[in-house]
């Protein structure tokens, strides 16, 4: 049965928020709130009787509307359209902070005249408002944003492209959207496609058969198969071969493959989501990238903000990594720490928050990290670029002696692992990634 709160409240209207299967409250048009529904009760606890509490007071905290706190207000919006309008907000619970989508519905009498409104609260699961080592984490206008997309499109079966620089926490968004969709108890399988052949990636991709090219052995299932019903993650879509986005262009658009070797025509069934960090639209125009898969995959592009863009979340952000790498162990970060962190431009995202993080774990002689071992762990020397070609003049004979000891250290240390190239990339203390990339693919593979 719905608590009537305010003696104003008519009756039926609070008895019909029952028929909702979410958490539901009555409010008028100045923001009191009048009757809520069991829902609502037992999601964000009970609210006082005849207490003329508002909805921006209960939900937020605030002693002012939400239009008036810099936040967006859709009663306020509703009530200036008259039509349905909704939201994603940060609200208190009784458990912490949480992200709500939040809609709210108009009721009109007879006359048109607008009396009441239904705000239907939705928790939205896929991210956290509060210290969480699970979860993509922020409450930040940006990263609530993000969330309303993510939680938006999980819904659907569309293709999403992630977009953003290196960092940004696009493994995790695909994810979320994963987790919250129909297909979140199938599988999701993710495929690397940095630094790897052509060949390389459609065995990874489709399988092979025995014979099919030197070393295969025995038939090996590809990864679409491991992900038939559920979510096809292909990271860093920009670095496919061009010969390979072909065939992956006719994979999304018939839903059949052939395994290398193989004659017999093969069906997929998976959600397709895709990211890069970078520019498709320019490789496009340079020929680097087919149009069509570009579109292909484009039809729900999703930014994602660098820390940069939400450095409102770096606090809650710092704390919840370190919890995750800390463990059973308790570590405290100090205001101090927290405002020189807040001095970086931070280009390597949250990835580069996370080693700076690790660092102080490291150089931590207590539980407590405070300003000074963040600035020790700063002080570790950035990396130069690496050139996208070789030196030119007196530098090109060092670079070049430079990859020839590295790939042929990389090439002695896969022999010693017996060809167990996981094992050789951990020893090497790089990604199996960046293991293919340096020592190439035919490398590699013999």
């Amino acid at each position: 049965m719905s608590q009537i709160i305010s003696t104003d409240a008519d009756p039926r209207l609070a008895h019909m928020l029952e028929g909702h299967d979410c958490p539901a409250i009555l409010v008028d048009a100045d923001y009191r709130i009048l009757a809520a529904n069991d829902i609502y009760r037992d999601s964000f606890g009970d609210i006082p009787a005849d207490s003329g509490a508002h909805c921006y007071q209960v939900s937020h905290g605030y002693s002012v509307p939400c239009d008036q706190a810099g936040e967006s207000c859709p009663l306020a919006e509703a009530r200036e359209s008259g039509r349905k309008e909704r939201v994603l907000h940060v609200h208190l619970t009784a458990t912490g902070r949480q992200h709500v989508d939040v809609e709210i519905l108009p009721i009109h009498d007879d006359k048109g005249e607008l009396l009441y409104f239904v705000e239907l609260l939705k928790p939205v699961h896929i991210a956290s408002a509060e210290l969480s080592t699970q979860q993509m984490v922020g409450r930040s206008p940006a990263f609530n944003a993000l969330v309303n997309q993510l939680n938006l499109v999980a819904r659907h079966d569309t293709s999403v492209l992630l977009l953003g620089e290196s960092g940004t926490g696009k493994e995790l968004a695909a994810q979320a959207i994963h987790c919250a969709s129909e297909r979140g108890d199938q599988p999701l399988v993710t495929v690397e496609c940095a630094g790897l052949s052509e060949t390389l990636f459609e065995s990874e991709l489709f399988g092979h058969t025995k014979g099919a090219f030197t070393g295969a052995s025995q038939n090996k299932p590809g990864l679409l198969e491991a992900a038939h019903r559920g979510t096809l993650f292909l990271d860093e879509i920009g670095d496919v071969p061009l010969g390979m986005q072909v065939k992956l262009l006719r994979l999304l658009e018939t839903g059949s493959y052939r395994a290398v070797g193989s004659t017999q025509l093969r069906s997929a069934e998976f959600r397709l989501i895709c990211a890069t960090h970078k520019d498709l639209p320019g490789m496009v125009q340079r020929g680097d990238f087919r149009r069509d898969l570009y579109y292909r995959i484009n039809a729900f592009p999703i930014h994602l903000p660098s820390l940069r863009e939400r450095r409102e979340d770096l606090p809650l952000l710092a704390r919840s990594i370190l919890g995750k790498l800390a463990g059973e162990q308790r570590f405290h970060l100090t205001d101090s720490a927290i405002r020189r962190l807040n001095r970086e431009s931070f280009p390597g995202n949250i990835r580069e928050l996370r080693n700076i993080l690790e660092r102080a774990i490291i150089y931590a002689d207590s539980n407590v990290i405070d300003a000074r071992i963040i600035e020790r762990c700063l002080a570790v020397p950035a990396l130069a670029p690496v050139p996208d070609a070789a030196p030119t003049r007196d530098g090109a004979a060092e670079w070049t002696d430079l990859r020839t000891l590295e790939q042929q250290y990389l090439r002695d240390l896969l022999r010693h692992c017996g060809g167990d190239k996981h094992k050789a990339a951990a020893i090497a203390g790089i990604s199996l990634r960046s293991l293919y990339r340096k020592l190439g693919a035919d490398n590699v593979n013999d």
